[in-house]
């Protein structure tokens, strides 16, 4: 390296140093904390509560709380036999559904760079976690005129984009009126899906036709064409869609991008689909 690319170096390290140094501390919740600390305890065996309390330093009453707490939501459970305590499925889920993420996006990406070439529009792929669409990979479309979107979650939308309505149609009853409860059905155009009923109704036709539409109802002017991915069980994984201006979405273009989301809905399922056991 040059001696000027060497200061340079030097120079953007100050900078950066300096802007850390100017960022204030994260605040941390102490209760949160505790609870972290309790799970990471609790992955190494069995224990009764006097003795969570101790390896924490904490009174019996606050881990008893904190146990409760976690107990409630299945993150911890507790032998019948002796009282102690240990982890709980939910820990085994989120485990499962992380490595399933990992699996989607592996042997997801093929497929999904076909379809964006045969079809030349956006494609998303995307899962629900705790409620919350999550964009995973987005593979821009090779027109000049085109989606633009970014990674990340979409906290409320789930209802009114083609992704999201493809995993709220496979998910049992409770767990979308749960995720309507806790979420709302906020509007984002005039043409956003925002009463429950219809929803619910909408959902069923997606079902039946094997494949999800957001009519301009997250974007204006912005058409959206979706479909489940789903393990050997059935249980949805995630899903994907292709995203197109509403300027290309013509009946026969819709059509052909239909016909190629189902089929490619069908191997992605073969191909990602994972054993519950």
């Amino acid at each position: 390296m040059h001696n000027a690319d060497q200061l340079q170096v030097k120079k953007t390290t100050a900078v950066i140093e300096l802007e850390n140094a100017k960022q204030p501390a994260r605040r941390k919740i102490q209760s949160v904390e505790r609870a972290l600390s309790l799970l990471e305890l609790l992955a190494d065996g069995e224990l009764r509560l006097n003795a969570i309390a101790k390896a924490l330093n904490l009174n019996a009453s606050t881990c008893h709380h904190l146990l409760g707490t976690l107990m409630a939501h299945g993150y911890v459970a507790q032998s019948a036999q002796d009282r102690s305590y240990f982890l709980g499925n939910k820990i085994n889920e989120l485990s499962r559904s992380r490595m399933r993420q990992f699996n989607i996006v592996e042997v997801a990406m093929n497929d999904l760079r076909a379809l964006n070439e045969r079809t030349g529009e956006t494609v998303h792929l995307a899962v629900m976690q705790g409620g919350e669409l999550v964009t995973l990979a987005v593979l821009d479309s090779h027109h000049a005129v085109r989606v633009v979107s970014a990674l990340g979650g979409k906290s409320n939308a789930a209802h009114a984009t083609a992704t999201g309505k493809a995993i709220l149609a496979w998910l049992p009853d409770t767990e979308i009126e749960r995720i309507i409860e806790r979420r709302g059905l906020m509007r984002f155009t005039n043409k956003t899906i925002v009463d429950r009923l219809e929803l619910l109704e909408n959902l069923r036709h997606v079902r039946r036709n094997g494949f999800a539409i957001d009519n301009e109802e997250y974007q204006p002017g912005v058409v959206c064409i979706g479909a489940a991915i789903r393990d050997h069980a059935g249980a949805v994984i995630g899903a994907f869609s292709c995203s197109m201006p509403s300027m290309r979405a013509g009946k026969e273009h819709l059509n052909t991008v239909e016909s190629d989301v189902k089929a490619t809905a069908r191997i992605l399922s073969d191909a990602v689909g994972v054993e519950t056991e």
